[in-house]
């Protein structure tokens, strides 16, 4: 059996965040979320986990994602301080971001991401290690 060759990215690459909520808003699209990340977000909140997901979770399918605004903006992006207000429990796609599949699937996609991600390409050097940790969290 051969050796997988190394990923374009096996240098590392720079990340640290800016908090500019870019990744927060814009397009509507889904912020998956797991059973486990559900009862963190209702604790933190003070709220049973069914009261939680009638107010900020959505189905897709047979998966759940976190509701939007009409804006496509996350339900928990407070649009006055472009902050999180779950940000001690955000769901891992939120912590794993930038290293997805999608943004790292060549140097070209990662160029993307930093257009639209001030914090990627700069500051704290990720090893190759790293990333793939953050990558196999979760698959987007």
């Amino acid at each position: 059996m051969s050796e997988q060759p190394l990923p374009w990215y096996q240098a590392g690459l720079r990340f640290t965040c800016t908090q500019c909520g870019n990744c927060c808003t814009g397009a509507p699209g889904y912020v998956w979320v797991n059973d486990r990340e559900i009862e963190a977000l209702a604790a933190l909140l003070e709220m049973s986990v069914e009261e939680f997901e009638r107010l900020y979770v959505r189905r897709v399918g047979i998966r759940k994602s976190l509701r939007e605004f009409p804006n496509g903006d996350c339900v928990f992006f407070d649009s006055q301080t472009r902050r999180c207000t779950v940000y001690e429990q955000r769901p891992r796609q939120c912590r794993t971001w930038p290293f997805w599949d999608s943004n790292l699937r060549s140097p070209e996609a990662w160029r993307r991401t930093c257009e639209v991600c001030p914090g990627s390409g700069q500051g704290r050097l990720y090893s190759l290690e790293e990333i793939e940790i953050q990558r196999n969290i979760i698959h987007l």
